[in-house]
């Protein structure tokens, strides 16, 4: 998205705000959850009277970051698509450049950033289905891609769910999966192989969401009756599968307001120290989770106890 950068009538600067973001999508391509974000970004931009500037970089030296930093087109920068060890905020925090985030790791500290807690979410995602009863629970991440470059969101879930999975004494089977529905069948393949008593999951992995359910479909197993299913998820996606998908929202839309927000404050107050957000949105109760019906034959079977010889007298 290339515009000509808005600047004011004083000559103070260019009215336009970067938003460096990487398209997700197997193909490239920005999925339906990004494009609810660049388009929330965009809305609070113009509400402060900016114009917005899209550039798809992922790296410190794709050609679009240079041209937008070095040309210094816009006033500041949101990034996204934040991994732990990022070369676009060394770049940024090391040139001075102002900048904000969704998301954030340990070199974003130095700016503002607002982010959910994946980590937490997680752990509230686990923790919902053992108190149903569920023992076997499975994780369902994102994208090999995605995790092995760094991905926070992907690293924090598996942290979460790994960590209260064994807080609670159970053991963790996590999995990577791709951001399409073949994929997410195909995981429910793969979890069902390697332990067919699995009876929940949790899931951070939205695009994947349908497939998931086939899969499960395809098993003979009937969502929540014989298998439940949490995560983390935006409305859309949580509400377009049947049934609707019991998760913790992907405020959008509330995360773009505060990531301007935190913008027009670096902008205005460049010396004011940098204020850091953390969601975390409550579980909405849905229809895909309910009281664990194990699997039969997984569970032991109860033996009658040995009595000691008794001599009774009549």
């Amino acid at each position: 998205m290339a515009a000509r950068p808005r600047t004011d009538d004083s000559g103070g600067g260019t009215h336009t705000l970067g938003l460096l973001y990487p398209p997700a999508g197997r193909l490239r391509d920005y999925t339906t959850m990004q494009l609810s974000f660049v388009g929330g970004v965009a809305e609070a931009a113009a509400q402060q009277g900016y114009d917005l500037l899209l550039a798809p970089a992922g790296t410190h030296d794709d050609p679009s970051f240079l041209r937008m930093i070095d040309d210094r087109r816009v006033a500041g920068v949101i990034v996204m698509e934040i991994r732990r060890e990022d070369d676009r905020v060394e770049r940024l925090a090391e040139a001075g450049f102002p900048f904000v985030a969704i998301g954030r790791n340990h070199r974003a500290d130095v700016a503002g950033w607002v982010d959910l807690d994946f980590a937490g979410l997680a752990g509230g995602c686990v923790q919902h289905l053992a108190d149903l009863g569920h023992r076997r629970i499975a994780f369902v991440n994102r994208s090999e891609q995605l995790f092995s470059s760094g991905y926070g969101f992907a690293r924090l879930g598996d942290e979460g769910y790994t960590e209260m999975m064994k807080k609670l004494l159970l053991t963790p089977h996590a999995y990577l999966c791709g951001d399409d529905l073949a994929s997410g069948e195909e995981v429910v393949e793969r979890i069902l192989s390697e332990d067919p008593a699995t009876t929940s999951l949790v899931t951070m992995n939205e695009a994947a969401l349908e497939g998931v359910y086939r899969g499960l479909t395809r098993h003979g197993l009937s969502v929540p009756r014989d298998f439940s299913v949490v995560g983390v998820a935006a409305s859309p996606w949580a509400e377009q599968v049947n049934p609707p998908l019991t998760a913790a929202e992907i405020p959008a839309k509330e995360m773009s307001g505060v990531a301007v927000d935190l913008m027009m404050r670096r902008l205005r107050s460049p010396d004011s120290p940098p204020r850091h957000v953390l969601l975390k949105p409550l579980i909405t109760l849905r229809g895909s989770t309910g009281r664990c019906r194990p699997v039969p034959g997984s569970e032991p079977e109860n033996e009658l106890p040995d009595f000691p010889d008794l001599d009774l007298d009549f």
